[in-house]
């Protein structure tokens, strides 16, 4: 059975062991793993909890189970932790063709790699990390099965009361990062056709961890007294454990040619209610600006919950938590979402 969850999350080592606590179906999946698993791009916001989430489902479910987190670690405390949760690390610069041949072989990889802000600024790195690195990638990992992180952007804004896009909705990026991680979706499905690589592509919209996230900028900036802008005024989310748990357990569903799969939470969710009871957990007022837009960038996760079940950890959970971390000041990662971003500029 599963634990219930936490009231609240008092700090980082109990944020990392919610995040990093596995289903019983997820131990069960990890049975069918073979060794090593490896994870590309594992340094970054998602990465580290989801190396460790998959440790800990083959430890508790008695399988020897090599885990080997491959990034370029600029940061070294990310790294050591990584290691004293029992992850092999790996530090290698992907965007270097010539890193590659040195990657240890697997059967399981999980693709992390990507580039969304600062595409403004420097758009060639983004399209590089976005285009060229997958490509070094497929090649590598041709004979394995391939779990690759994509973006819900790729979709075009849909109507807030359309239940979102589904998986069957024809992309339609807005702007530089977006079509770059479409290009990223059709590199790994061009390689897969020539090689006959099974993959999953996750169109992932949005992940929460308490130290970012869409709600740890709602609640942030009602802290602050700043306002709002309601003109993307909806949007959905999941708690990073969840998703982190859909994503190992698509190396079940891989497919040639590649399917796309959507995983969020099944709720659209309207940034000013969410902001109201946010305000009402921290006894603060939001203030708004602007008006709700008719459309959203919205995914409609419904394939994935047919294949996995709900997410385990509900909205309230999340907005308690998101509220309690943010009044005793938690610490941020300062990387904003800019999910309020409405025409696909980072």
């Amino acid at each position: 059975m599963m634990t219930a969850p936490p009231e609240i999350i008092r700090d980082e080592a109990a944020l990392d062991a919610a995040l990093t606590l596995p289903s019983p179906a997820l131990r069960d999946f990890i049975l069918q793993v073979n060794s090593p698993l490896v994870i590309l791009g594992a340094g970054g916001k998602m990465g580290p909890t989801l190396a460790v989430l998959a440790k800990h489902a083959a430890d508790l479910a008695g399988h020897p189970l090599e885990v080997i987190a491959i990034s370029r670690y600029s940061n070294d405390a990310t790294r050591q932790w990584l290691e004293n949760n029992g992850v092999q690390t790996h530090t290698a610069d992907l965007a270097e063709a010539s890193t590659w041949a040195e990657l240890p072989d697997s059967e399981n990889v999980i693709y992390l790699v990507g580039q969304k802000f600062g595409t403004e600024d420097n758009p060639g790195l983004t399209w590089a990390m976005n285009t060229l690195v997958p490509a070094y990638a497929a090649a590598r990992y041709r004979d394995a099965k391939l779990v690759a992180l994509s973006t819900g952007c790729v979709y075009p804004l849909v109507a807030v009361d359309s239940g979102g896009a589904s998986e069957a909705t024809p992309p339609d990026p807005l702007g530089e990062y977006a079509n770059a991680c479409l290009a990223r979706e059709r590199l790994f499905e061009y390689q897969a056709s020539r090689h006959g690589t099974a993959m999953a592509l996750i169109r992932l919209n949005y992940a929460i961890d308490l130290r970012y996230g869409v709600l740890h900028d709602i609640a942030q900036m009602i802290h602050q007294d700043e306002t709002l802008d309601l003109s993307m005024g909806h949007f959905n989310c999941i708690w990073q454990g969840d998703a982190n748990e859909r994503i190992l357990r698509a190396l079940g569903h891989c497919s040639n040619p590649p399917q796309p799969l959507n995983i969020t939470a099944p709720e659209t969710l309207s940034v000013r209610e969410i902001a109201s009871r946010l305000g009402q957990l921290m006894d603060r007022e939001p203030q708004f600006t602007g008006e709700e837009a008719p459309t959203a960038w919205l995914n409609n996760p419904a394939r994935s919950i047919e294949l996995f079940g709900e997410p385990a950890t509900s909205l309230e959970t999340l907005l308690r938590w998101t509220a309690h971390w943010t009044l005793h000041e938690g610490r941020s990662l300062g990387k904003p979402t800019h999910f309020e971003v409405r025409d696909g500029k980072y």
